[in-house]
């Protein structure tokens, strides 16, 4: 590939009109609705999309709605979407509503929280953000090899300072014709083009499975009230999932801390904020048996590896995806437990964290505790005291900070 096209003057009016919702786009720190990889994503597809079919056209991980408007003003009749995160998937919808009279044909078919059959089959072309981890990365090339049409093209674009040679790999793997373009405004793309028979056949590397034995989370998960501690717990995670299928530093430093969580007599409704893989949920069930135990986190991949680690455990968790917790009730909960967050994609960012605390000291009953774990220099414990209530400084070591912050 020498040379990118450009894009056409409709679709640069359309993509100019987009916001990063419920951003404004105002902040200079802020989000941007429209970068470089989507702009080069699309001047690439425009081939690509004229004369699909309804079906044929795919996006996967748009952020702000710019790829799927994007593909619909290129004349695809209409597009499925799949974006791992609830919040993407609200700002999708929010500005497909908003542009809906600058898009003359087409229209968004689905929007699918799961990544699977549904919607993928029959794909032809596929427009793709690339994901922070090479494990989401590989989860997603398996199944569009999978369920895709066998000529289907995807289209996967990124920064060029976040892609590695092993997503080559991944790719050219399981597709007959790759190539990279060149790079762009920083982005370059990576084409893939024909599904490798063996690829449709293969095992799934994903979600993994694993056996884990820790020892902190081991003695957490013990029943308060008297019981063996378990010999091991199972872990399933999918690619796109924080940590895969381990467990990482800190929620390891923070199990470590369980002997001083509340007694169970105590504990009638526990919280795993964020809850990623699940495996602290897990811990929260076994640990208060009597207790109901809700997980919430707002990526569709961490929902389905929570639902899945719990039932591996045979423990019974409520789990739902939302953003940040906002479904959760008013003083509903006598416990939350909580690692945030503290990058959105490659980005530093605390935003989602002290969102976090918010909803933890909107949820729990006076009494109620948060224990938190955060990466030490990025001294949260005021803002705790804040958005919770009296926060006392419970361990640290080289990397993190335990805390844990009273409702009053």
């Amino acid at each position: 590939m020498t040379s990118d096209p450009a894009l056409p003057p409709h679709l640069t009016t359309l993509l100019d009109a987009l916001v990063p919702w419920p951003d404004d786009g105002l902040r200079a720190d802020g989000p941007v609705a429209v970068d470089a990889t989507d702009r080069l994503l699309l001047a690439h597809a425009a081939e690509q999309v004229a004369g699909t079919a309804p079906g044929d056209v795919l996006v996967l991980g748009d952020r702000f709605g710019a790829l799927t408007l994007g593909v619909l003003a290129l004349g695809a009749p209409d597009v499925r979407v799949h974006t791992d995160a609830v919040t993407a998937e609200a700002a999708v919808l929010h500005n497909l509503d908003e542009t809906a009279a600058l898009v003359a044909v087409g229209r968004a078919e689905h929007l699918y929280p799961v990544l699977g059959r549904d919607v993928l089959d029959g794909a032809r072309v596929v427009l793709l953000q690339l994901p922070k981890s090479l494990a989401e990365l590989t989860e997603i090339a398996e199944s569009v090899a999978r369920y895709a049409a066998d000529d289907v093209v995807l289209l996967a674009g990124g920064r060029v300072k976040h892609m590695s040679r092993a997503m080559n790999d991944v790719l050219a793997d399981r597709f007959e014709r790759f190539h990279v373009s060149l790079a762009r405004g920083k982005s370059r793309l990576l084409v893939a083009a024909g599904v490798r028979p063996e690829a449709r056949e293969a095992a799934p590397l994903y979600p993994a499975r694993e056996r884990v034995t820790d020892a902190e989370l081991l003695a957490a998960a013990t029943p308060t009230a008297g019981g063996a501690a378990p010999t091991h717990l199972d872990v399933v995670a999918h690619g796109g999932t924080f940590a895969g299928a381990t467990l990482d530093h800190g929620t390891r430093f923070l199990l470590s801390t369980a002997g001083r969580w509340p007694a169970a007599a105590r504990v009638h409704d526990a919280v795993d904020l964020g809850c990623g893989s699940g495996l602290v949920s897990v811990v929260l069930a076994r640990r208060y048996p009597d207790a109901r135990v809700v997980a919430t986190d707002r990526s569709a991949a961490a929902v389905a590896s929570t639902v899945a680690t719990a039932g591996a455990n045979g423990v019974r968790v409520t789990v739902t995806r939302d953003d940040v917790g906002e479904d959760l009730p008013d003083a509903s909960a006598d416990v939350v437990v909580l690692n945030p967050p503290f990058h959105d994609r490659a980005a530093l960012s605390t935003d989602a964290a002290h969102r976090m605390f918010a909803t933890a000291g909107r949820v729990l009953r006076p009494g109620g505790e948060l224990w938190c774990v955060y990466n030490t220099s990025l001294r949260y414990r005021g803002s705790l005291n804040r958005a919770v209530g009296p926060t006392e400084h419970v361990a640290q070591d080289l990397r993190f900070t335990v805390t844990r912050s009273r409702k009053v």
